[in-house]
């Protein structure tokens, strides 16, 4: 029977110009104990001067750390997502996310195929995706960290074509991120239909709900998007996904994919409500 655990996905704290600092300390006093930060090679300006939450990867790992320890807050995973079809730009990225991955103790990173440029054709795409997976599967085969694809762009808006690309190389490390949000506004299936029929491959989740009229402006024009509304308030049935993903012998983090603080506020409580005693037992922490 699956246990679950709740974090929460920085992208939180971008409508408010905070850097990943504030946010985490946002985090802890909305009563989460872990956080999915997004991580980029390279100097982001927005994220240099404090007004977005990315942090680089040219920083110490150590770093992200300290700042986690100081408001008793755990990385449950790494937004790592990278552009799977270029993979002179997916493989560092990939693995040097695996890298702050394991430094920090997080055992996901997640990702997706993104962009498909308009050159390329469907089996030039998979086999750059199937080269990029390749090289950062070894990555996280040495690391212990599994790397989960999850459904947002125009191959995994299906569970069909979201599971040929786990299964584009044959690892235990690579799995499904299900996207709750994601995966009902691309309306290419029922979306409780597909993740029944990906369910064995789920190792974490996007909670992200869709408003109900976001739903109606976009459901079926789109792959994915950003982030949602508070969990509870839009159209995902969320005790369908639990019994869904009920019969899984494992822990899974539930990420909570939303806009705004308040919005963070309020999924919380109503997440904690819907999962009761299927809740995971807290683990202990290392010392700072």
């Amino acid at each position: 029977m699956a246990t679950y655990s709740i974090s929460l996905n920085m992208e939180f704290i971008r409508s408010a110009d905070r850097d990943f600092s504030a946010g985490v300390a946002v985090a802890a006093e909305l009563g989460y104990t872990h956080v999915e930060p997004m991580v980029h090679t390279g100097w982001e300006l927005l994220s240099e001067v404090g007004y977005f939450h990315s942090f680089s990867m040219e920083e110490d790992p150590l770093l992200m750390k300290e700042i986690c320890d100081r408001n008793g807050i755990s990385v449950s995973s790494i937004s790592g997502h990278s552009p799977l079809m270029k993979p002179e730009a997916a493989v560092p990225r990939l693995t040097r996310a695996i890298l702050f991955a394991d430094a920090l103790g997080a055992p996901f990173v997640n990702t997706d195929e993104m962009l498909k440029p308009d050159w390329m054709s469907d089996e030039d795409a998979h086999e750059a995706m199937k080269y990029s997976l390749t090289k950062a599967a070894m990555v996280a085969a040495r690391h212990k960290v599994h790397i989960c694809v999850e459904p947002h762009g125009v191959y995994t808006k299906t569970s069909e074509g979201l599971l040929k690309i786990v299964d584009l190389v044959s690892s235990p490390w690579i799995g499904v991120n299900w996207d709750t949000g994601n995966a009902y506004l691309a309306g290419a299936e029922d979306p409780y239909e597909a993740l029944e029929r990906v369910r064995d491959r789920v190792l974490h989740v996007h909670a992200k709900d869709i408003s109900y009229s976001h739903s109606e402006a976009e459901r079926g024009k789109v792959t994915g998007t950003p982030v949602g509304c508070a969990c509870g308030e839009g159209v995902v049935d969320w005790e369908r996904v639990l019994k869904i993903l009920d019969p899984l012998d494992r822990e899974i983090t539930l990420s909570v994919e939303c806009g705004t603080i308040e919005e963070a506020r309020r999924s919380l409580p109503f997440l904690r409500e819907v999962i009761g005693d299927r809740m995971a037992k807290p683990k202990e922490r290392e010392a700072a």
